[in-house]
């Protein structure tokens, strides 16, 4: 039998927490590392409701990609929101496991996954680590011909998981788009590093009004913004193939939308884009 101590040895070996920012907290949150992990799903948040799909599918662990209690707490009552999800997974007997920023780092990894999702080729990172050139944050990756942005924001949107947020675009909807840069997560600290590539393109999300207007006027990229969770959530399919070759585990990947944005009301046309 596969033990959770398997699973996190396998992922530490994989992602090593050492590649993890000094901010983060990744590594087992809670659950026995000699308990049997069956069945392990996987999700980008651990919040209520995954937490219900794994208690409804008899999982023993959890392999999320966002902490769980990123920030420091001073209790895990149940009567918090954090708590409740706790004591939740210990009562169900539900291991929680995190890779998050090292997850990110890792060649392949989190921004890999969304580069490929995307066609891209011969990736290489957008910001290399300064320990090893070959993984880093984000990826730079060809697409196989040009498209325009238009054509380039509407492939992404089919690539991608639907969400209410969505994909929108910054830039000339005719402009030419074959070099690409992406990166999954919130990606809005790395715009420079995307004008210094000199890529057509950059795809992330939680991008901000003014860092936008100032780099598409300064004749930057074009930037491209998706819901967070849908940026990241073609890493879990790429760690789900791992974990079934590598342990042969039961696998599964929440196809649960956890973005927190609900509803998308637009106020003009969608289908046609300000010139």
């Amino acid at each position: 039998m596969t033990s959770v101590a398997d699973v996190v040895a396998f992922l530490e070996q994989r992602y090593p927490p050492a590649w993890a920012q000094s901010w983060d907290r990744v590594g087992l949150v809670l659950g026995s590392p000699s308990a049997v992990a069956r069945t392990v799903l996987l999700v980008v948040d651990c919040v209520p409701e995954t937490v219900e799909e794994a208690v409804s599918l008899g999982a023993d662990l959890i392999v999320a990609h966002h902490p769980l209690l990123l920030r420091g707490v001073s209790s895990v009552a149940p009567t918090t929101y954090k708590g409740r999800i706790v004591h939740r997974l210990i009562k169900e007997d539900v291991a929680l496991y995190t890779a998050h920023t090292n997850a990110d780092a890792a060649s392949p990894g989190v921004s890999d996954a969304l580069a490929r999702r995307l066609g891209l080729s011969a990736l290489r990172p957008l910001v290399p680590a300064a320990d090893d050139p070959a993984r880093g944050t984000g990826r730079v990756g060809v697409l196989p011909s040009p498209v325009s942005l238009a054509d380039f924001t509407a492939a992404v949107a089919a690539a991608l998981p639907a969400t209410a947020w969505g994909v929108r675009a910054a830039g000339d909807p005719a402009r030419a788009v074959e070099t690409v840069a992406v990166c999954g997560g919130s990606g809005d600290g790395f715009l420079a590093n995307a004008a210094r590539a000199g890529v057509d393109a950059y795809l992330t999300a939680d991008l901000r009004h003014h860092p936008v207007s100032e780099y598409v006027a300064d004749g930057g990229p074009a930037l491209v913004d998706a819901a967070h969770w849908a940026t990241e959530h073609p890493w879990l399919d790429a760690l789900a193939a791992e974990l079934r070759a590598g342990l042969g585990l039961h696998v599964v990947v929440s196809e649960r939308d956890t973005d927190p944005w609900t509803l998308h009301v637009s106020t003009h046309d969608e289908k046609e884009p300000r010139p």
